[in-house]
């Protein structure tokens, strides 16, 4: 790799061959790509006067728009570490996250200003920022220089900072751009509805260093997704979860002109990929990331897709696909051997766009120069030679002497709750060690019948001996529903009557 990243130099190329086309849209307002580099190189020069050296945290809090892309694109090319923080963060988590990573100043929007001044951040409203009528190109970024943080969902205690390099980062955007399906250009429309600081800025990178437009949408919301799904646009990014409401907005409804529906992380059941197929035809494509190593981990392509959906289940879990270009994948057991070919076991990885190293409460712990990462996913590489996922090991509960995982279970409920999530959890006993529950979002009134029907062919010890319907499941900020809390709302208003035949009773408010 060269020993510098010219992320400038790349952005005026791009400013330079496309010109007025539109780089990005919000539905409202739009920007073209000179718009987008003059707007960037502005933020860039602003920074390196203010003395921001190569790798020093910056923050930015700015919603999906047409503002997220230039003032992600400044932060890198100015060479500081881009600390992304979702615009629904919490004042308690913006506050741990700036203890994590050392953060004072951030770019947000002009109605952030006074929350986050009130907090004892520098705060540069974005608005203020005008574009530069002539940019002049920075000099490239040292590649080992921190370039992204970016935080853990924290479903297993307080999230902790990833850190990415810039020399990570460009590899990243090349990995990307190399296993798109298609090459986008002029007319190719990519609509992301989920936070920009997660997956969609990866792909926005990617959709943009081909001249092609990328439309962001804060959230699924049908009066403004309703229009770009209809004109067609190339490509969707739409994990399960944004997948699941768009199928719910619009039922029946016929999507025609979309090449590629991007999806990842979590798993895809196969009622929804059915259901998709209908409303887009069979275009979904499934791949692995984390934050620890940049999407593509794993690629499984539509028509592969397809060919899993509709093939009798290996009983591996969720196919994931083939590991993408310079990625290994190892399954190892709870020593760190490696086991058997088809044996499951925890997922390893390496490769060449991984972290550089973890920010906890005790400080940055760097990652070994080609050093394993322990994914705490669990899962199997088939005969083919493609990735599968079970679940995560610290899901795995203990009922009656057996070690049991819930996504087992929930892949046997798929469908159950009429298309919505199911989630299953543990609850301690000292009848069973753990009892398994159900809990339903919003489900219909009789899937408790049709849940038990699908489960028949489980082994008995994994049949959940309570059920539960709660009106909304707890999610993250990527929309996974978190365990730890579902448990934590059951607990709330439930007791567990425990023994042979326990039941759950609601809590008598007094």
């Amino acid at each position: 790799m060269r020993d510098g990243i010219a992320w400038s130099n790349d952005l005026l190329t791009l400013a330079a061959r496309f010109g007025s086309r539109i780089a990005v849209t919000d539905g409202v307002a739009c920007m073209d790509f000179t718009t987008l580099a003059a707007r960037a190189h502005a933020l860039a020069h602003r920074l390196r006067a203010a003395a921001v050296a190569p790798g020093a945290p910056v923050a930015t809090l700015v919603p999906n728009g047409v503002e997220a892309p230039w003032v992600s694109y400044g932060v890198t090319i100015a060479g500081a570490a881009e600390v992304p923080v979702n615009a629904h963060s919490t004042d308690t988590e913006i506050h741990w996250f700036a203890e994590l990573t050392g953060f004072r100043r951030i770019l947000a929007p002009a109605t952030q200003q006074a929350r986050l001044e009130a907090l004892g951040f520098e705060v540069w409203p974005i608005e203020a920022i005008a574009p530069d009528p002539n940019p002049t190109a920075l000099p490239p970024v040292p590649a080992g220089a921190w370039g992204r943080l970016i935080f853990t969902s924290g479903t297993t205690g307080k999230p902790k900072a990833i850190v990415h390099t810039h020399g990570g980062r460009w590899i990243a955007h090349l990995l990307q751009r190399a296993v798109l399906p298609f090459t986008p250009g002029a007319g190719d429309r990519v609509l992301l509805m989920t936070p920009y600081v997660h997956g969609a800025s990866l792909i926005t990178a990617a959709w943009l260093e081909q001249g092609a437009e990328v439309v962001l949408q804060d959230g699924v919301k049908a009066e403004a997704v309703e229009p770009i799904l209809a004109a067609g646009p190339s490509a969707v990014f739409a994990p399960p979860t944004v997948l699941a409401k768009i199928l719910s907005l619009f039922p029946g409804r016929r999507f025609d002109g979309v090449r590629c529906i991007f999806t990842g992380t979590s798993t895809l059941s196969r009622a929804l990929w059915e259901r998709a197929a209908e409303a887009f035809g069979p275009v979904v494509r499934v791949t692995y990331g984390m934050s620890e190593c940049f999407n593509p981990i794993t690629v499984l392509e539509a028509p592969e897709v397809a060919e899993v959906m509709t093939q009798p289940d290996q009983g591996f879990g969720a196919c994931l696909g083939w590991p993408a270009p310079g990625v290994e994948i190892a399954i190892r057991d709870e020593a760190g051997a490696a086991t058997p070919p088809g044996e499951a076991g925890e997922i390893w990885l390496r490769g060449r766009h991984m972290n550089s190293g973890t920010i906890s409460a005790g400080g940055f712990v760097a990652r070994p120069a080609g050093a394993w990462h322990r994914t705490g996913d669990l899962g199997a590489v088939d005969a083919r030679g493609r990735l599968h996922l079970s679940g995560r090991a610290a899901d795995v509960m203990k009922s009656g002497g057996y070690r049991i995982h819930p996504g087992e279970i929930e892949s046997a409920l798929d469908g159950a709750a009429g298309g919505r999530a199911v989630c299953v959890v543990g609850l301690p006993s000292d009848y069973w060690g753990e009892v398994i529950v159900a809990v339903a979002e919003n489900p219909p009134a009789d899937w408790q019948a049709d849940a038990q029907g699908r489960i028949a062919a489980l082994a008995r010890p994994k049949h959940p001996r309570a059920w539960l319907a709660l009106a909304e499941l707890p999610r993250n900020a990527q929309g996974k529903v978190v365990r730890a809390r579902v448990r934590e709302a059951i607990l709330a208003t439930h007791r567990l009557e425990d023994g042979p035949r326990p039941q759950l009773v609601p809590q008598v408010t007094p």
